[in-house]
């Protein structure tokens, strides 16, 4: 039955997703769960649109379990709302239970206190996104490898430890490879031969694999952000992490303060009677942030301007610390500019750091 324009939450899980709706006074319509399927998507929408002309959809875990759901609303035009989930303070004092937080995400939305369209993840972010992710791991398995193998060596027998003592990391490598320990080893030097060379192979395989990966990503974030990569400071790893942060629709971020909000680089205001100051931004995308850090020394380390500046800061009697935090929020100005397609209406990016206050 049609009773206007209801307003669907959703709590998404692995296997099914629990939706409730509500009508515009805020009283319950039903609830539904259906399974994470193309199929279930289409009986979800279906049961809502049973219901009224449904505008907006409050969802939780838009970057992990309802990132289909969230693509398969898009594509059939609704607009999808991201929602956190409830405070500590609401759990205790509403319980927990899947219809509670799908009411929860509805009641959000129609209060206006969530209203951020989540990312799309289906453009070049998104394909950036997961080869960092199989890179971070390769490169954690890598240097456990490595490590293990040379954990090893202070246990090996002595006849052994005389040959790889005292060799880098690559020697160590190429010459545990060259070692044939017997088809069958029976013996402590030639069990240990054989698991100190299984090591260097994975190691190697490891290797090859993320040159690899380092290749792909070569390729996609040129292709994906060609002004950022022709910046003197900025490599593969910082622009990848900016855009992994911005997503596939940049144009969503308002302005280069809602940027620096997302990067963590926004200082926070403090305020409270007497006391007039603003506190760290521990919020925010982190790897982000660490991207805009790495250029931040870097620039220290080489470009005229941002060293003037720092001499100039630290003669007013600002610390070090205190200095990169300034810059990080300036290139996070710059980078926004470069990063985020303008419109006639948004300011260029000032991009020299001697102005920063």
């Amino acid at each position: 039955m049609v009773t206007g324009q209801p307003l669907v939450g959703v709590d998404t899980h692995a296997d099914v997703h629990v939706a409730v709706a509500l009508d515009q006074l805020g009283r319950r319509l039903g609830t539904l769960a259906v399974p994470s399927t193309p199929a279930g998507y289409a009986s979800l929408e279906a049961w809502a649109t049973d219901l009224g002309i449904v505008e907006q959809v409050g969802l939780e875990g838009t970057g992990c379990y309802g990132a289909g759901l969230s693509r398969w609303l898009r594509q059939h035009g609704h607009r999808v709302v991201e929602v956190n989930r409830p405070d500590r303070q609401t759990r205790r004092r509403r319980g927990k239970s899947d219809v509670v937080d799908a009411e929860a995400a509805a009641r959000a939305v129609q209060g206006g206190t969530a209203t951020s369209t989540p990312k799309s993840g289906d453009g070049a972010g998104e394909m950036i996104r997961a080869l960092r992710v199989a890179r971070r791991s390769a490169m954690k398995a890598r240097t456990q490898a490595v490590n293990q193998l040379k954990a090893l060596i202070g246990t090996v027998p002595d006849v052994l430890r005389e040959h790889i003592r005292g060799l880098h990391r690559m020697e160590l490598i190429r010459t545990v490879t060259r070692w044939r320990p017997r088809a069958e080893p029976d013996t402590l030097a030639t069990v240990t031969k054989l698991a100190m060379r299984s090591i260097a192979h994975r190691y190697l395989q490891l290797d090859d694999e993320i040159s690899e990966l380092d290749r792909h990503l070569q390729r996609l974030v040129t292709r994906a952000a060609p002004e950022l990569m022709a910046v003197k400071g900025l490599g593969v790893e910082t622009v990848a992490a900016l855009l992994v942060a911005v997503g596939d629709t940049p144009g969503l971020i308002r302005s280069e303060s809602a940027f620096a909000h997302l990067c963590g680089v926004a200082p926070i205001p403090a305020f409270s009677g007497k006391t007039s100051r603003h506190r760290l931004n521990r919020g925010g995308d982190r790897q982000a942030n660490h991207a805009l850090y790495m250029i931040t020394v870097s620039r220290m380390a080489w470009e005229p301007s941002t060293r003037a500046y720092m001499a100039r800061r630290t003669a007013q009697g600002k610390t070090k610390t205190e200095i990169i935090r300034c810059l990080k929020r300036h290139i996070a100005r710059e980078v926004y500019g470069l990063l985020v397609p303008r419109t006639p209406a948004q300011p260029s990016a000032r991009d020299d750091l001697t102005t920063a206050a």
